[in-house]
């Protein structure tokens, strides 16, 4: 059987989580594969995501382990049984792979929080905006590369098309309202769409004051959570590239970072009067 050659995010995760059961038990991997009547190089695979794994495996596996949380079990089951393939495919060898791991952590949260301190959240970004914002990064990208980014940027929004989005909560600094990389009238534009933005009924727009004090070391990044706290992930925003966390030290951290943001954040209502006024200030 043929092995995947950039498994996702999603399927590295759930081979990192039967690792995780594994390693529990006290089981090597030579021992878990011939249970599985396969050579030491299987259950590798299937721990890297390279291999795919029904979900009757990953329930024979946990019971071979000795596992006990049925909800983590039935959680990995699940997505072991997930075969469709997600619109961010079309994608796949035009745009780098943390371009579709970022789409994929999109689509199956359950709610998701975002903190950016210097740019709007991508997610709700007008097309003139992530433009000039992709258009004046340091690379030099071909016009083709740009024009991808832009309409996965821009097809991120199909998760607020469902019948039942996810809650999506942002904090927004107020620098990036005010920082200039554009010209004024997309800047216009795209505070105005921000504010439309607020008024979906799944999103919360909260604005980071210039005059809150930030205590400990903050940081763009986005929350995805799960329907098991135990499968929450978080993508650490960066200048240079982006990375998917999901060890429980991290998502702790991250937890109280965000309540940490959410305390020092305005509340919606005096949100939308700042960004209005930034607006008229442009």
């Amino acid at each position: 059987m043929p092995g995947r050659s950039y498994p996702t995010a999603r399927q590295r995760r759930l081979g990192a989580e039967l690792r995780k059961m594994r390693e529990r038990a006290g089981m090597s991997g030579a021992e878990a594969a011939a249970f599985l009547g396969g050579q030491r190089a299987q259950i590798s695979h299937i721990e890297s995501g390279r291999f795919g794994v029904s979900a009757d495996r990953v329930r024979r596996l946990a019971s071979h382990y000795s596992a006990t949380d049925r909800h983590l079990i039935d959680a990995l089951a699940a997505m072991a049984d997930e075969r469709g393939k997600g619109w961010w495919e079309e994608y796949r060898g035009i745009l780098a792979p943390e371009f579709l791991d970022l789409s994929e952590l999109e689509h199956h949260a359950s709610y998701l929080r975002s903190i950016q301190l210097m740019v709007i959240p991508g997610i709700f970004q007008t097309e003139s905006y992530a433009r000039s914002l992709i258009s004046s990064g340091i690379d030099d990208l071909p016009g083709s590369e740009i024009d991808a980014r832009v309409q996965h940027r821009m097809q991120r929004r199909r998760i607020f098309d469902r019948p039942k989005p996810a809650p999506f909560e942002a904090f927004i600094h107020e620098a990036a309202l005010r920082l200039r990389y554009t010209d004024a009238d997309v800047m216009r534009e795209q505070l105005a769409f921000l504010n439309e933005v607020s008024l979906w009924p799944t999103v919360t727009i909260r604005v980071i004051p210039f005059s809150a004090r930030i205590t400990g070391s903050a940081e763009s990044a986005l929350y995805a959570g799960a329907d098991l706290p135990a499968l929450d992930s978080v993508q650490r925003d960066h200048a240079f590239g982006s990375g998917i966390l999901d060890a429980e030290a991290h998502l702790v951290r991250y937890r109280a970072l965000f309540d940490s943001i959410a305390s020092i954040s305005l509340d919606a209502e005096e949100s939308s009067k700042l960004i209005q006024r930034t607006e008229q200030e442009m």
